[in-house]
């Protein structure tokens, strides 16, 4: 594939009436590797965030050998993808064919799971033609846990109750070779503390079962950097996890695991769309709410955003950040819920003909592109230039900031 500089140049050479998808290799395989050296355990690829086979290959050439999968259609893809890869069926819920496909055709042993109908469907859909029980099941029985420090919550739909998660465990282990325990924080958590919440309430599970732990999961919420969201250092999360890892009743030998998406494939994509006209502070562009900017319509996502101008004397990088002006978005479908309300910066003499730059969308954009009226065709190049925002080039500084002042006297 062609490589391009950036947004730009893709803009200008190709003058584009769809959108373009930009990917970024670089990006995604030094995300890769930020993981598998520093966090201090095993890192699974949440599949989900964007199932994009190339950018797989990127994250497996760059370390990333175990996946989490939520569904026999990603189970197939990532095993024709990776055929050495090791697959997790990390859904709570799964049929039991899917159950039985996963097992015996790819050879998935990793199975989560939130009630004993669950673990009773895993071990029927495992158990061979003879009748014998499957002996090499891993199980990661999943607690549910808050998502107050995270932008968006997982904490109602999967997870069993601390209540009820020591009766689980134990009836797990009785049919598991290997046992685990898994929780998710949420996505985009803003601080390390998310997971030491998660930690202590799996630290009780453990305790009320009285069982040996193979394996503890801190799940995915690993933040990327977005306008109004700066999150700590991510060395800052994987040193917390591992302090309380190391203090947990599990184990000797017990793994630590995690499942990033966001901040492995966030940096990976950005985007193209055209202004196709404008009213006032609100700018009607390409793509939108049944496209790459699902998030942006539907959870009020706040992207980065960078102007294109066709004249190609105006663009975002000559104006002072104190002179853009906030824009809302519409999609270009004919629903009035096609609506981005932003705030998206840019200068004050954007106009239709010109473009924008979408940037940090390789989590869960793509992913949620649709073709509603006819729309979500898209072109995909490959820039070399850095994502608009990056946790990984060593150049951000610490968000943080001291209240606390320390007298001399």
């Amino acid at each position: 594939m062609l490589q391009h500089l950036d947004a730009p140049a893709v803009a200008r050479e190709l003058a584009p009436d769809e959108p373009v998808i930009l990917n970024r290799p670089h990006a995604a395989a030094r995300a890769a590797q930020f993981f598998a050296t520093k966090f201090p355990g095993k890192s699974l690829y949440a599949v989900k965030a964007n199932p994009s086979p190339d950018l797989i290959q990127i994250l497996w050439d760059n370390g990333i050998t175990h996946y989490d999968v939520a569904s026999i259609a990603e189970v197939r893809m990532v095993r024709a993808t990776l055929p050495q890869a090791t697959l997790c069926f990390m859904h709570p819920v799964k049929t039991a064919s899917a159950i039985r496909e996963a097992y015996f055709q790819h050879g998935v042993r990793t199975f989560s799971l939130d009630t004993i109908e669950e673990v009773e469907k895993i071990v029927a859909a495992t158990t061979d033609a003879n009748g014998e029980r499957a002996r090499d099941l891993r199980l990661c029985v999943r607690l549910r846990v808050s998502s107050e420090y995270s932008e968006l919550s997982l904490a109602s739909k999967f997870g069993v109750d601390l209540v009820d998660a020591g009766k689980l465990l134990q009836s797990t282990r009785q049919v598991a070779d290997w046992l685990g325990v898994c929780f998710h924080v949420g996505s985009q958590a803003m601080t390390p503390f998310a997971y030491v919440q998660a930690l202590e309430r799996a630290r009780a599970a453990i305790a009320d079962a009285g069982v040996v732990i193979d394996m503890i999961d801190v799940g995915g919420g690993f933040p990327s950097s977005y306008p109004g969201m700066e999150p700590p250092p991510l060395e800052d999360y994987f040193a917390i996890i591992h302090r309380h890892f190391e203090a947990m009743p599990i184990a000797y030998n017990a793994e630590l695991w995690c499942e990033p998406g966001r901040a492995l494939s966030a940096e990976y994509n950005s985007l193209i769309v055209k202004v196709e006209k404008r009213r006032g502070d609100e700018l009607f562009i390409n793509d939108g709410a049944y496209g790459a900017l699902y998030d942006a319509a539907h959870v009020a996502w706040r992207f980065p955003v960078r102007h294109i101008a066709r004249d190609m004397d105006n663009d975002n990088a000559a104006i002072d950040a104190a002179d853009l002006e906030a824009f809302s978005f519409y999609g270009p479908t004919c629903d009035d819920a096609d609506f981005m309300e932003g705030p998206f910066m840019l200068p004050p003499g954007i106009k239709a003909g010109d473009w924008i730059e979408v940037g940090m969308l390789g989590a869960y954009g793509a992913a949620m592109k649709t073709a509603f009226n006819g729309f979500g065709g898209a072109e995909v190049v490959v820039v070399s230039d850095e994502p608009m925002a990056s946790l990984y080039t060593g150049e951000r500084k610490d968000p943080r900031v001291s209240d606390n002042v320390v007298s001399l006297r």
